[in-house]
């Protein structure tokens, strides 16, 4: 590895530009569709100058940047381990594509290994507790893939108030298909200019769904390669149909034997099936006994609805 550029005195959007230059180790779940709330589409556009990277000014974003000392110090306490930071975008040299920007370094008996903090709500204790979530486990390996750390130490306050550490190992098998995966996507769509075939992530719904949010009214002529997308599309959507069905007819099944108990027991399975109490508002009521007030607080809001059909011809 190299060091691309020394970040300490860097600016937010010369920090930007430079990892404009390659691919991150937050993109890689992006890449790999399993971030839910970046689309590939985006850091195709920002990765390729056609849309300023996104910069994060979330209160989330915030804390975490603010957090990430009292982690490190924490880290330290409970370990013995110190961890230095290293101000600096580090790049792979046989991957040049591949970059680095690690929140820290810990040396162990002589041996390099990465530190990386993170925060994460409470409603994330179980993806933690039950391993490394997914999109930070590509994220350490690419890390171990720029730099050729063989471990990576990685703490998560969750909460607020449950710290995690964890040590994840090098895996040679991860970080050659996250090397394969990030190639093709540097070298096809950013230098080639492909743009990414969209994938079912929510980002990319999302994405798709803010860009092209204004309608225009018109009908266009579409490519014949269309078509089976159109009947793949129904397919499913068949399929979709019929599995609710069948998920519905065991379920039935079930109740009947489980009938007026509540739970039930069936081997390594607990069945539930108990009352829950809501409260709903009347607003076709509250609208005839208040007309005026109801106009005042009413809002509206409006969406592309998407469907497949036969369509009618002459």
């Amino acid at each position: 590895m190299k060091v691309l550029v020394k970040t300490k005195d860097l600016s937010r959007s010369d920090w930007l530009r430079y990892r404009a230059m390659g691919i991150g180790g937050s993109d890689v779940s992006v890449v790999a569709g399993i971030n839910p709330y970046r689309s590939v589409y985006q850091l195709w556009l920002e990765k390729t100058g056609q849309i300023e990277p996104e910069q994060s000014d979330s209160e989330y974003a915030h804390f975490g940047t603010l957090l990430e000392p009292v982690i490190r110090k924490e880290f330290t306490e409970r370990t013995g381990l110190k961890v230095r930071q290293k101000h600096m975008i580090l790049q792979s040299e046989e991957y040049p594509f591949m970059l680095a920007n690690l929140d820290g370094i810990i040396n162990v008996d002589g041996e390099r290994c990465i530190f990386e903090a993170k925060t994460a709500s409470a409603y994330k204790t179980d993806d933690w507790q039950n391993g490394i979530p997914p999109e930070y486990m590509l994220q350490i390996q690419h890390y171990m893939a720029v730099t050729g750390a063989k471990k990576t130490y990685i703490a998560a306050l969750i909460g607020g108030n449950h710290f995690i550490c964890k040590m994840i190992e090098r895996d040679d098998s991860i970080i050659q298909k996250i090397i394969a995966m990030e190639k093709c996507f540097w070298e096809v769509h950013v230098l080639g200019g492909v743009e990414p075939v969209p994938d079912g992530s929510s980002a990319t719904t999302k994405y798709l769904n803010g860009k092209y949010s204004n309608v225009n009214g018109n009908t266009v002529k579409l490519p014949e390669d269309i078509i089976p997308e159109c009947e793949e599309y129904n397919r499913l959507s068949s399929q979709i149909d019929e599995l609710n069905t069948e998920r519905d007819a065991v379920c039935n099944r079930i109740k009947n034997v489980l009938k007026d108990n509540e739970f039930g027991l069936a081997g390594k399975y607990k069945i539930s099936w108990k009352n829950v109490n809501s409260s709903g508002f009347d607003k076709t009521r509250f609208k005839a006994d208040n007309p005026e007030l109801y106009n005042q607080y009413i809002t509206h809001s409006q969406y592309r609805r998407f469907s497949v059909s036969q369509a009618v011809t002459a």
